[in-house]
């Protein structure tokens, strides 16, 4: 039998099999799905929408849930890490994102400038930290997050993380720090102390 079957067979594959994990995904204010606490970008249009997602150890694929369609099909990346093509970036800033920024200057001046900080630097990406930051201040009252947000500032770390950690180790820090006292250390060494736990841990949100 092997005999017959052998003109007929075909040689192996490259590469094996790929055996993929499922999932179905909300796309994001920032157009992208998270994905193992890393994120996927979407094609336009897909805000608020649901999409089927297939991952494996190399490849992220989105689907249309209704035809199977496959959406975009990115490289698998590390935590905290996008992936979202340059075609698919917005030409000018949401309105989301701009509602987002008008409620951080609403919360206070410090707030709203770190949230600016963040949107500077990282565009529609920066939205879930911007959002975080407003969580910060829901949580923690807004004239801690504003004093939190003014040492970010004044140190030049204006970072999600930053005033998190900074509001979590000690919420009435800023008016102690800034007392004059040999066994109170600089606020510089704060920071530093703070951006190098920053650096070790993954990026959350």
């Amino acid at each position: 039998m092997f005999a017959e079957e052998k003109p007929h067979l075909q040689p192996l594959p490259l590469e094996p099999f790929r055996y993929y994990q499922y999932g179905e995904r909300t796309v994001h204010l920032d157009g992208c799905v998270e994905v193992e606490a890393a994120y996927y970008g979407a094609p336009p249009g897909w805000i608020g929408r649901k999409v089927n997602v297939q991952w494996d150890a190399m490849f992220v694929r989105l689907l249309d849930p209704r035809t199977g369609e496959l959406l975009r099909e990115h490289l698998s990346g590390k935590r905290g890490a996008h992936r979202i093509r340059d075609a698919d970036r917005p030409r000018r800033t949401p309105p989301p994102l701009l509602q987002l920024l008008a409620r951080a200057h609403k919360a206070g001046a410090n707030i709203g400038a770190v949230c600016d900080a963040i949107h500077a630097r990282q565009g529609e990406l920066g939205m879930r930290r911007i959002q975080g930051v407003l969580q910060l201040v829901r949580q923690y009252g807004s004239a801690a997050s504003e004093d939190a947000c003014a040492a970010a500032l004044e140190l030049r770390v204006p970072e999600y993380r930053f005033v998190r950690r900074y509001l979590e180790r000690s919420p009435q820090a800023p008016l102690t720090l800034r007392q004059v006292d040999p066994l109170i250390r600089e606020l510089s060494q704060y920071r530093d102390l703070i951006q190098q736990r920053i650096n070790f841990e993954e990026p959350n949100p």
